[in-house]
């Protein structure tokens, strides 16, 4: 590389960091390029810049959005830096990857408020002291619309036509705006501000993340290496992690509530959750396969651990120890937990000392509407003092100290005030 050998030690450094990185990749354009560049980050002692472009258009983070920033992190933990986009100006066309409609456009006032959110997250992850974060409006909002027919004129409408969902939604007549052809032009506008070396994103982000080399080359710049890592999938082991499925575990919900989510994966899912959303050692992802492979390893403890893994990451190991506590208390010994919070009810909400199950459930926080509440009911998952409630019409007797249970993760000591 520019006339200069790599020593034994810097190859070795070479083939450590190329075997970090391609875990859990679907696919890298191209893989030589990649060597190349981590070989010369390697010599020089230049970090690599390695891109991600987020677009706020959902205010929470499930683990299924941290398979590429967990990608990143490997990245910083290798000692290059992460370029963070917060597409404050692309958020408010929404990308249209996968979309059979034209996307209803944001406000700056949606997207900002979930940016916000987005930077408290992403640093559960990432360290904020090798991540630059930039908000793409800096440079893609000064464009004047001349800059922008000159962009435009850089692909062809052809090209544009390869994206799966523009050719179908185009063969089936449903309308196509020309403002969502930017999209991808934007996006690799700002491979070619920033002079990105790589680009992270999701395997269905591939035709996006592929403009950001085609327009380096047209400016003239080295071209980045794009990696693609997978869509995760959710708990029910069918369909991709989402929370319109409701198949997902949110990174900022609580210890028990996501110990108790990640013990309903899938068993023949759990290698693959370990690789990707986890930051267990290659070593130690080995020794885990193996163990389930030979059945050294109990599925259930090799869950138990994954569900550890989880709540230490995004909680802290005092939470961690706590929740598989809750867990083996509430579930495996099928007792209630040690400690129950404490919620307080208004003497003015009783008549007599009673009240209708579907309200206390609401007034508990325990349903959203009074729909589910009744069909909690009427599943059998509403217990009082460990009795279940059979009848959503008929009013309950309560007083202090009850408790109230629905499913396997809810509990409250009643305190009427």
């Amino acid at each position: 590389m520019d006339g200069k050998e790599l020593t034994h030690a810097q190859a070795e450094e070479v083939k450590r960091q190329l075997k970090c990185l391609a875990r859990g990749v679907v696919e890298i354009v191209p893989e030589e390029a990649l060597e190349r560049k981590v070989m010369k980050s390697v010599i020089s002692g230049v970090p690599l810049k390695v891109k991600l472009g987020l677009d706020p258009s959902a205010p929470d983070i499930h683990i299924g959005h941290t398979v590429v920033m967990q990608k990143l992190r490997q990245f910083q933990e290798l000692g290059h830096q992460v370029q963070l986009i917060i597409g404050d100006f692309t958020g408010r066309i929404g990308d249209p990857t996968g979309k059979s409609e034209t996307r209803k456009e944001l406000t700056e006032e949606d997207v900002l408020r979930n940016a916000e959110t987005y930077r408290q997250q992403i640093f559960k992850i990432l360290d904020p002291e090798k991540t630059q974060v930039l908000f793409n409006s800096e440079w893609l909002s000064p464009m004047t619309f001349s800059d922008v027919v000159k962009l435009a004129a850089k692909v062809t409408v052809a090209r544009m036509l390869e994206r799966d969902d523009f050719t179908k939604r185009y063969q089936s007549g449903a309308p196509i705006s020309i403002h969502e052809f930017f999209y991808p032009l934007m996006q690799g506008m700002d491979s070619v501000v920033l002079q990105s070396d790589v680009e992270l994103g999701g395997t269905d982000q591939k035709f996006n993340l592929l403009m950001g080399r085609t327009l380096q080359k047209e400016y003239a710049l080295e071209p980045q290496v794009v990696m693609m890592t997978p869509l995760l999938k959710g708990l029910d082991g069918v369909k991709k992690m989402s929370k319109s499925l409701g198949n997902y575990i949110g990174i900022d919900e609580a210890p028990n509530e996501i110990y108790g989510k990640a013990m309903s994966i899938p068993d023949e899912q759990m290698t693959k959750y370990f690789m990707l959303v986890t930051d267990l050692s290659n070593e130690e992802l080995t020794l885990l396969e193996e163990g389930l492979e030979t059945g050294t390893l109990h599925p259930r403890n090799v869950k138990m651990k994954l569900a550890y893994t989880l709540v230490r990451m995004y909680h802290g190991l005092n939470a961690a120890e706590a929740a598989q506590e809750h867990f083996i208390t509430v579930f495996q010994q099928r007792s209630l937990p040690v400690e129950v919070e404490e919620k307080n009810i208004h003497f003015s909400e009783l008549e007599s000392g009673r009240i209708h199950p579907i309200k206390l459930l609401a007034l508990l926080g325990f349903a959203s509407s009074n729909s589910e509440a009744r069909r909690s009911i009427q599943q059998g998952a509403m217990k009082l003092n460990e009795k279940k409630v059979e009848d959503y019409n008929t009013a309950i007797t309560v007083s202090n100290g009850d408790i109230v249970q629905v499913g396997k993760r809810k509990f409250a000591k009643l305190r009427i005030v």
